[in-house]
This record gives structure tokens, C-alpha cells and sequence, in this order.
């Protein structure tokens, strides 16, 4: 039930009829009319902007369309006020009925009330961290993780069908740096003293790996040439690091559906097949690239490459696939990458995308533009970079990583559920600051407290409904008298649960997972304010000594706002509370 999309139905079936009665021409598109909360409350609960986007193409004064508009809509009994106000915005108020109509839908919904069929079953791949599998995950690639697992659970709560997909990039120059970093802990677990050189991994925990390659194969590589034990190291280096990784998103709760190795790409024909494709279509040719922006002259080397025409897809310069000594760019791979998703027939691709590749947007949905025809939307979504602090300083060491703090040290500091909400308290593409005090404060200031408190309030009351002699599914629509919910602050909790499924739509379409977190916030501010009023009025109390009936409707109310509360945070990957600890 999205109450928004039932009285916007109402606001079209009222146009229709002034189309009808010749109060408006014929053949006008509504497709722009919607039905929203108004900016400020006080003008009332829902407002239409149909006037506004129908006068121009309707060639009549938009006060003159919104005064006749609400006429018609004051016949229906739900509303209860239709105002015009300034140049034509219809302004409405429902009958209380409504809201506490509300209260019953979710109840006897449950954790459907919410769940939409927007998605039609659409099917999504949405790939995320895919971090390069030479070290644990870092504290960027748990904004990504946290961000794309919300995402793809959203996109599941709203009807699409979603695939989580990790890339692992094990075909590139640095799983030979990995596996260089191994062979020195390996001599090391021989008893040789070794050296990191820059660009190799001195990170502690490639110790245990290094030792248990001496396990397997003992002394066999000790003072062997790289042709002798590179390739077998490499990949025993990438599994290790990729075990290790899958134990860091566990942590975290993600669970991947598929892990795809770059390394398949090569050698099978893979890449070969995908330049092909854009070969056929006129869009690969040999040429020189201009120098690129701020390059002096005397440093740029004119080279013929075969580049790849993305600019006739909306890149702004063409890219290079493959190098003048014949060897693919990095950037050949990952065309292929995604014509594999293209061909195994996904309706929509979605990429996690650290800061740090913000250069590389345009010409992947260029390349995934032209390899589908133009009919596989590509999104990609940057996360910005994540600022510790910690004693009011900033966070900055892992001994254990070597440079950087990693997934599992923020795990161990704060919990899982609360690095995943904290995590979404930001859109993805603003930076956030991550607190290791604030964050366990417990305050309105930190969102996850807040929004836990609000759930475990209402399961204090179920408790003492229990002690009461009630139980707590007593209060269910069809045994509490919900007209009994009438006060202004309780009737703002239900007008806020009202809000969900059309949230959930909106977060769905943008891919905003952070938009639950906004939410669920809100929510348990409502929920927070009518339990503090009670402590003023008694008859705003969820139970009502000597009022049996009065007692289940209010129960009622807050079980709603917890069965909202457990939907959202299932959302986004948290654990909903009964009890503060």
C-alpha cells in the first residue's frame, strides 16, 4: 500500500473527469503530476503539483486549473481540505481514518508493507568492492561494501532481481607484486632476513601466508629464480588474500552471490570477442592520441595505439585498448568484463566505485553503451573517502595492514551493525566522518542509538503488555480500535509510516540506500517525541491502566513503527535491538 500513488490515482481520475466536463483539453500528458508531502507540514498532508505542470500545456492560469481541481477532491471522504495556495499548488489534509488506516496495513502487511513490485523482476547485477585481492579490505572498501550490499538489498525489497557481484582484478601487474611480498615472508619463514622495497606489501599479514607456503612446499622455492615459482606463488598468494577477504565481508554480513576472476579473461578469447563486437561496429581504429590536459608538449610521446571510439558514446576523448608493443591497456579487460554481464542478459548494471575512479565513469558507460546498443543502463556509483577519528584525533594505523586501517579493525572497534549504518548516514558521494566515540554515544546525535532506542521502546512496552495480561498480538487491527489514535503526536507517527513505501520507491529508483537510514531516523524522532509527551500527558502512554481498549490501539502503533524499523534496518544490513545493553 503506497498511500501517495493511491491519492495521486484520485488526482488523476479528478483530471480525467475535468478533461470529460471540457475543463481541460483533450490529450494532456499527466505523466509529471505527482502527489507528495508539502515542504512545510503545516500547509497540510499531502500536496499535488498538477496545476503547476498542466497550465502551460493546458494554455489556462494554473490557480484557475488548482481551484477546480479542488472542488473535485473535496468530494472524496478522505479529504478533508483541498486549498489552493500561492500560484496554483493544491494543498490537502486527510481524515484521520486514513492515518489510522494506515496503522492496520502495516500490521497486517507486516514486512511486505513497503515491498514494491516497481522492479517488475528486472535483472541487476550490481558489483561492488572488488578490491584488488592483495591485502585485507580497507576502511574505504567498507563504504563501498556497506553501500552496494544496502543497494542491492533495496533493489530486492522493491521487486527487482539482483545478482551481487565481486570482480576480483587478478590479472594485472600487482598480483605479481603480491606474490614477490609472499615469496620474502616465505624466506623469511626460513629464517632469512628480507627487505619490502617500495612498491612491494610489508603488511604483517602476509607473515602467516608466507608461512604456510612453507608448509606445502617447503624449502622447494628457497633461492629459486621467479620463473621457477612466480606463477605457482601468484596464485597461491591471490587465494589466500581472496579467503581472506571473503572473512572481512563476512564481518561484515555481505555475501556474495559470484566472484568473477579477470584472469578468466585471458587467453579464452574473452577480450578478443568484446573488441570484435565494437570492431563490427565502426567503433576501434588505429590513431594518436592528443596530449593529455596539463602535459607540456616536450613530455608528450605521439604513439600510434588502437583506440576505442567511446566519444561517439558521450567519453570525452577516445581510449586506448591496446598499447603500441600489442599488449591490452587495463582498460580492454574491463570492456570485457562487462560484455560477459551484458551477454549473461542482465537488465541493468550497477557499479561500487571508490573515489579515486571517478576518471574512468564516462568511458565505461561509453564501452557498455555501445557493446549493448544502448539498451543496458549502466550507474556508477562513487563512495567518497571515510575520515577516522578516534579521542577527538584522527585514526590513521594498522600495524597489521602495514599503511592503512582495514575493514575488520573498525569491525573489532564498533560492531558490525554499527559500521554498516553509521556508513549510510552520508549520500555515497559525500565525504564522511567516522567517529569511533560518537558513533557509540548514546544520543539523538548518533542516528544508529537512536533509531535502536525507538525499537527497543516499543518491545519495553510488549514486555509490560505481557506482564499486563496482554498480549502483544492483541493489538492487532482486528482487535484494537484504532480510532482511538486521535492525538496530533500519535497521528504524526502513523503519517510518517505512510511515508515507506513511497521512500522505499524513491531510494529504489535513485539508488540511495542512505535515504533508509534518513528515514528510519525520522521515524524513531516521531516515535521518540510521542513517548516523551507521555511523561507530560498520561493519556499519551501506550498503556492505559483500567483502558484495555485504549491500550491495544496504542500497542498497535508501536508495533507498526517497530515492524517498519525491522524492515528498513533488514534494509540496510542491521540487526534490530529488543533492549539497550
Amino acid at each position: 500500500m503506497n498511500l501517495f500513488s493511491d491519492l495521486r490515482g484520485t488526482v488523476i481520475a479528478a483530471l480525467d473527469q475535468m478533461t470529460a466536463e471540457g475543463l481541460l483539453p483533450e490529450g494532456l500528458d499527466f505523466a509529471n503530476v505527482a502527489v507528495e508531502p508539502p515542504r512545510d507540514p503545516l500547509h497540510g498532508d499531502m500536496a499535488t503539483n498538477a496545476a503547476m505542470v498542466l497550465a502551460k500545456p493546458a494554455k489556462q492560469k494554473p490557480r484557475d486549473i488548482a481551484e477546480a481541481l479542488a472542488e473535485k477532491l473535496r468530494a472524496d471522504t478522505r479529504i478533508t481540505q483541498a486549498d489552493v495556495a500561492g500560484p496554483g499548488f493544491l494543498n490537502m489534509r486527510l481524515a484521520p481514518a486514513v492515518w489510522q488506516g494506515v496503522i492496520g496495513t502495516v500490521l497486517t502487511q507486516g514486512q511486505d508493507f513497503g515491498r514494491s513490485d516497481m522492479g517488475q523482476g528486472q535483472k541487476i547485477n550490481v558489483e561492488y568492492v572488488s578490491a584488488n585481492p592483495t591485502g585485507p579490505l580497507h576502511v574505504g572498501h567498507t563504504r563501498g561494501a556497506v553501500f552496494g550490499d544496502a543497494l542491492a538489498s533495496l533493489l530486492d525489497y522493491s521487486g527487482h532481481t539482483v545478482t551481487r557481484e565481486y570482480y576480483i582484478n587478478d590479472g594485472g601487474a600487482q598480483v605479481d607484486v603480491l606474490a614477490r611480498s609472499v615469496y620474502l615472508r616465505y624466506l623469511e619463514a626460513h629464517g632469512q632476513e628480507v627487505a619490502f622495497e617500495d612498491g612491494t606489501y610489508p603488511g604483517d599479514y602476509l607473515i602467516p601466508v608466507g608461512e604456510a607456503l612453507k608448509d606445502k612446499v617447503g624449502d622447494a622455492y628457497v633461492d629459486q629464480g621467479e620463473d621457477v615459482w612466480l606463477a605457482e606463488v601468484r596464485d597461491y598468494a591471490t587465494e589466500a588474500m581472496m579467503e581472506l577477504i571473503r572473512a572481512d565481508l563476512g564481518l561484515l554480513g555481505v555475501q556474495m552471490d559470484h566472484f568473477y576472476s579477470e584472469k578468466s579473461l585471458y587467453g579464452t578469447g574473452r577480450i578478443e570477442a568484446a573488441i570484435q563486437d565494437l570492431d563490427a561496429k565502426g567503433l576501434i581504429y588505429r590513431g594518436t592520441l592528443e596530449p593529455p590536459k596539463g602535459k607540456k608538449p616536450e613530455d608528450w610521446e605521439p604513439r600510434e595505439q588502437t583506440l576505442f571510439k567511446s566519444t561517439a558514446h558521450g567519453d570525452d576523448v577516445d581510449r586506448p585498448i591496446k598499447k603500441s608493443d600489442g599488449s591490452w591497456t587495463y582498460f580492454a579487460p574491463d570492456i570485457a568484463y562487462h560484455y560477459d554481464k551484458i551477454s549473461r542478459g542482465f537488465d541493468g548494471l550497477i557499479d561500487v566505485f571508490g573515489a579515486d575512479h571517478g576518471g574512468y565513469v564516462k568511458r565505461m558507460k561509453a564501452a557498455v553503451s555501445a557493446l549493448s546498443d544502448g539498451k543496458t543502463p549502466l550507474d556508477i556509483k562513487l563512495t567518497q573517502l571515510v575520515k577516522l577519528y578516534k579521542n577527538g584525533a584522527p585514526f590513521k594505523m594498522s600495524k597489521r595492514a602495514g599503511t592503512f586501517v582495514t575493514l575488520r579493525d573498525v569491525v573489532d572497534q564498533v560492531g558490525p551493525d554499527v559500521t554498516r549504518f553509521v556508513m549510510l548516514t552520508r549520500k555515497n558521494d559525500a565525504p564522511l566522518d567516522f567517529d569511533f566515540d560518537k558513533v557509540l554515544e548514546q544520543s539523538r546525535e548518533n542516528p544508529v542509538f537512536y533509531v535502536q532506542y525507538a525499537n527497543a521502546r516499543v518491545h519495553s512496552v510488549l514486555r509490560k503488555a505481557r506482564d499486563a495480561g496482554m498480549a502483544p498480538e492483541a493489538g492487532a487491527p482486528s482487535r484494537a480500535d484504532l480510532a482511538k489514535l486521535d492525538h496530533a503526536a500519535e497521528l504524526a507517527v502513523a503519517k510518517k509510516l505512510a511515508e515507506w513505501p513511497r521512500l522505499v520507491e524513491i531510494a529504489a529508483r535513485t539508488h540511495e540506500p542512505h535515504r533508509v537510514a534518513f528515514y528510519l531516523y525520522e521515524l524513531a524522532g516521531e516515535f521518540h517525541t510521542l513517548w516523551n509527551r507521555g511523561n507530560d500527558l498520561p493519556e499519551l502512554r501506550f498503556l492505559q491502566e483500567g483502558d484495555r481498549d485504549t491500550s491495544l490501539a496504542k500497542i498497535a502503533l508501536a508495533r507498526a513503527v517497530s515492524v517498519v524499523i525491522s524492515a528498513g534496518l533488514g534494509i540496510l544490513g542491521v540487526t534490530p535491538v529488543e533492549e539497550m545493553r
